[in-house]
C-alpha cells in the first residue's frame, strides 16, 4: 500500500496493489477512484454494538486501485504501523482507515468520562497492520512515567496505552485550573498520541491581527467588543 499526501494539506491519494486490502470507515471522503468497480464493497461496520444501531458503512477496497480520499478543511492524515500485541486505544473519530488483518475491540468508557469528552468507547487496534488517522496538526508520541502525571488537553488525545491510569483533571494553581479546557491525566508505560493543532481562539485572533491592544480596549472600553473590530 502507497499513501501520498500531496501539499497543501486537504487530500491523500491512496495505491492498492494485488491483493492489498483497505477499510475505509468514512466511505464518503472517497472523492475518486480508478480500478475494477466490484473492487469496492461496502457493508455496516462491525467495531461495536453501539455503533451498530447507527448502522455506520464502511468500505472494503481491494487492490489493484487507486483512489483520492478528501479531507477536512485544516486537517491532515498520518499513517501508523500497528504491532501484533499493541495495546493503545484511540479515539473512533480519528480513524480513517486501517489495513486487513488488524484486529478490533472495544472498550467502554466510564458515564462521567463519556459525558465530559463525548466519548463513548475507544478503540483497541492489534497488528500487525497500518492504521490511517486523521488529525488537527502534526501528530506528536510522548512517553507516559508511572510516577509523574501527564496531563493533556482532552480534545487533543487521540490514543492512550490500555494499561495507563487515566483520570479526568486539571492542574496547577488556583488561575490556571479555573481557565483551562478539561485534561486528560495519565501515568503509567508506555507511549500516547497527541495532535497539536492549536484550540486557542484568543491566539488564532492574535496571529489573524487581533493584536494586545485592541483586545485590551475591546475588553476596557464599554461596548470595545461592538466598536473595535
Amino acid at each position: 500500500m502507497k499513501v501520498t499526501a500531496p501539499q497543501p494539506v486537504g487530500h491523500v491519494r491512496v495505491e492498492l496493489e494485488n491483493g492489498e486490502v483497505l477499510h475505509v470507515l468514512h466511505p464518503k471522503s472517497v472523492i475518486a477512484y480508478q480500478g475494477p468497480p466490484g473492487h469496492r464493497e461496502d457493508k455496516i461496520t462491525d467495531l461495536a454494538d453501539a455503533y451498530r444501531k447507527k448502522r455506520w458503512i464502511r468500505s472494503r477496497m481491494r487492490g489493484p486501485s487507486e483512489f483520492i480520499i478528501g479531507l477536512p478543511p485544516g486537517c491532515m492524515l498520518q499513517t501508523i504501523d500497528i504491532e501484533e500485541g499493541g495495546d493503545l486505544l484511540f479515539d473512533f473519530r480519528h480513524v480513517l482507515f486501517f489495513t486487513e488483518g488488524i484486529g478490533t475491540a472495544t472498550r467502554v468508557q466510564k458515564i462521567k468520562t463519556a459525558w465530559i469528552t463525548r466519548e463513548l468507547i475507544r478503540i483497541r487496534f492489534s497488528g500487525p497492520g497500518q492504521l490511517g488517522v486523521i488529525t488537527t496538526g502534526d501528530l506528536v508520541p510522548m512517553q507516559l512515567q508511572p510516577e509523574t502525571p501527564l496531563f493533556v488537553e482532552a480534545g487533543s488525545l487521540v490514543a492512550y496505552p490500555e494499561s495507563a491510569k487515566v483520570k479526568l483533571s486539571v492542574y496547577g494553581n488556583q488561575i490556571a485550573s479555573q481557565h483551562m479546557n478539561v485534561q486528560w491525566q495519565l501515568t503509567g508505560r508506555g507511549p500516547v498520541l497527541i495532535q497539536t493543532g492549536s484550540r486557542d481562539q484568543a491566539l488564532t485572533e492574535e496571529l489573524q491581527g487581533g493584536g494586545f491592544v485592541k483586545r485590551l480596549l475591546r475588553e476596557l472600553l464599554p461596548f470595545g467588543g461592538v466598536y473595535i473590530k
